[in-house]
């Protein structure tokens, strides 16, 4: 029988993957198709829907994406990966949150490309966004909330950065990962750090600037938003790309946090 622990294992891990193939198509896209770049996260599920077992592979990313964002949300409930309740670990838990949030979308998004709900040609996700945006404004102090929320992605676009100047995720990986890791890691999390500034901003301006429902940014268009910056767009997608792969090597050497009776235990190493 296989204990709770190893469940939790094997999502986690499968969210990693999902993770994964996310930002190595995106980061490609970006690379070789300027043209669908301007889809947004739709052109990354529309690339992924056309090749050979890509329905399946669909339902292996809708799994994936919620499992992850599960996990991250794990982390301002129950400090899964145990930062602590100061000022610095609160900051961590939330910017995770934002985090959890942000993949909890494009699992939805996955989601209808996968029932095949998204009408042909749509041309771009932000559409749905917009919608979801625009559902929470109407209510009280919705735009509040989707400036809080914004805050936060600013708050995970430096803990990004920090991460990946710091190399502070090593301790979240074992030893025998390839030696690449650290490398590829910190250059992909700066890019992560570009793009979530970028959807910060967008929910910031929504929200507390009221510019309106339809300037909110999923991955796909905020890294769709920078096409125009030149040299900043081509370091993007590559740190993007580099983070695909990164998250791959994370599927396989990423050490989770064991789940036993007492409830989630970190065990990481130094």
């Amino acid at each position: 029988m296989v204990d709770k622990s190893e469940k939790f294992n094997w999502l986690v891990r499968i969210g990693y993957f999902s993770r994964a193939i996310l930002y190595s198509v995106l980061g490609i896209i970006a690379l070789t198709s300027a043209g669908e770049i301007s889809k947004g996260t739709d052109g990354i599920f529309q690339v992924v829907e056309s090749i050979p077992g890509g329905a399946v592979l669909l339902w292996v990313l809708v799994i994936g994406l919620l499992a992850y964002a599960l996990f991250r949300f794990a982390s301002p409930l129950f400090d899964i990966e145990n930062n602590g309740s100061d000022t610095k670990g609160w900051g961590k838990r939330i910017g995770h949150a934002g985090s959890g949030v942000a993949h909890l979308v494009l699992a939805w998004t996955a989601y209808k490309f996968a029932t095949s709900s998204p009408s042909s040609g749509s041309g771009s996700d932000g559409a749905g966004a917009s919608e979801a945006a625009a559902g929470v404004m109407s209510a009280s102090f919705g735009g509040v909330v989707l400036g809080i929320l914004g805050l936060a992605f600013f708050i995970a676009a430096i803990a990004q950065a920090k991460k990946g100047v710091s190399g502070s995720f090593m301790n979240r990986i074992s030893s025998q990962a390839p030696s690449a890791t650290r490398t590829m890691g910190g250059i992909g999390y700066a890019a992560r750090a570009v793009v979530y500034t970028v959807i910060g901003w967008s929910l910031f301006q929504t929200g507390f600037l009221s510019s309106g429902a339809d300037n909110v940014k999923t991955l796909g268009n905020a890294l769709a938003s920078l096409a125009d910056t030149g040299w900043l767009f081509t370091l993007t997608a590559i740190g993007l790309l580099l983070f695909g792969l990164f998250s791959l090597i994370l599927a396989r050497y990423r050490i989770i946090p064991e789940l036993g009776s007492d409830g989630i235990r970190p065990t990481f190493r130094d």
